[in-house]
């Protein structure tokens, strides 16, 4: 496992070829998850991964790391597992360390009612054998004895879910990891290089247009966080996906002093430390529709305060950076993956959970695309699913971490 140990990692440069067997728009962890999956696992090499900027740019970048499987529902919450199942020994399989790290992950709660859904939650994931108690509020010192249970003194904490599987990786590493270990398996990256159209014909997709030309494939896949509306488009489909943005910061790096991943259910903020030291905070997605990923003042200050009544130490923690990234939300806040009514037209596409289900998309898309038959655990999650009204609702666990 040399990966993280090599000065540099250089992607073989390639002209793109004429036709594909399948050409992945994207280059974020979900597409090469699935240009890896699609050559390590069923001998499909002759795919390409186009990608408008460079690798990780998008959503794959700007995420907040987090991985976890303490979702709200019996369609989720498998699907999940499996990810995480992949996620502990994902460095040996790609031979690259992509610092997966189990912390576990706290999520206070502050009123009877958010208690009551994490109360639930628990019963749930422990039905599908995930590990999340209830801990009232003496046991959560036992785990952090830096929460402050008084809230800031207006908002004292109830109780808390603790969910001991929580962890982290390293979302740069994961990205590069997936895309070393797909080159070396003959998949074609084309980074710099933007898809300007869908070819699509009475039979259903034949390819895609690029800025260095057309190029026919077998099947096209869209992975695009934040822009699949776009995309979509391009194949002349309307889809019931709106964009958000969701922000983060960091502070400046400092010695470690917290432990695995601590959350509030009523207060929307959350906040870990990464390996550098910076403590990485996070909030609620924004409600308005907006391509831009521009971080705001109004965010920063929010987000602080809330930290502040959780974690006292961090009013004395300096903001270094902020960000935003985006995140493509469906009406029923869970994925959709399959393939859509244009036939040979895939999508992997609407949540603010793209990273942590990023194993298990790539692995169970791979699977369809190679054998034609969908894997049961993204049976529910079809593109068709609106229009046949078989939503998987899932809203408590999405526009936060």
């Amino acid at each position: 496992m040399t990966g993280i140990f090599r000065r540099r990692v250089f992607l073989r440069q390639v002209e793109p070829k004429r036709r594909y067997d399948v050409v992945i728009i994207g280059g974020g962890v979900n597409g090469l998850s699935l240009a890896y999956n699609l050559a390590a696992r069923h001998g499909i090499h002759d795919v390409a991964v186009f990608e408008a900027g460079y690798l990780g740019a998008g959503a794959s970048g700007r995420n907040t790391q987090v991985v976890r499987a303490n979702y709200n529902t019996p369609e989720n919450i498998p699907l999940y597992k499996a990810s995480l199942g992949i996620w502990r020994t994902l460095s040996q399989e790609l031979d690259f360390n992509v610092q997966f790290s189990t912390q576990g992950e706290l999520d206070l709660c502050h009123t009877t009612d958010s208690l009551e859904v994490e109360r639930d939650k628990s019963l749930l994931n422990h039905a599908y054998g995930v590990h999340t108690d209830v801990l009232a509020p003496e046991e959560i010192t036992r785990i952090n004895p830096l929460v402050d249970l008084s809230g800031g003194g207006s908002l004292p904490v109830l109780g808390a879910s603790y969910h001991p599987p929580g962890s982290t990786a390293r979302h740069d590493s994961v990205v590069w990891g997936y895309a070393s270990a797909a080159t070396r398996l003959g998949v074609h990256i084309h980074e710099g290089s933007s898809v300007t159209g869908i070819r699509v014909d009475m039979d259903g997709c034949t390819g895609v247009e690029t800025d260095a030309g057309p190029i026919s494939a077998g099947a096209v896949v869209s992975a695009v966080a934040g822009w699949t509306s776009i995309v979509a488009d391009m194949a002349g489909l309307k889809l019931p996906i709106s964009t958000h943005p969701l922000q983060a910061f960091v502070t400046e790096p400092y010695h470690h002093v917290l432990d695995g991943l601590v959350s509030s259910m009523d207060l929307y903020v959350y906040l870990s430390q990464t390996a550098r030291g910076e403590l990485l905070v996070g909030a609620e997605i924004l409600p308005y529709n907006t391509y831009s990923t521009r971080s705001t003042f109004d965010f920063l200050s929010e987000a602080a305060k809330r930290s502040i009544q959780i974690l006292p130490f961090m009013a004395r923690a300096r903001a270094m950076r902020q960000w935003a990234g985006l995140c493509d939300m469906t009406p029923d806040s869970s994925p959709i993956l399959g393939e859509t009514e244009v036939p040979r037209f895939f999508l992997v596409a609407g949540m603010t959970w793209g990273f942590k289900g990023s194993p298990i998309f790539g692995r169970t898309m791979a699977e369809l695309l190679a054998t034609g038959r969908t894997p049961e655990l993204i049976a529910p999650f079809a593109p068709d699913r609106f229009e046949r009204d078989r939503m998987v609702p899932d809203a408590a666990s999405a526009g936060t971490h």
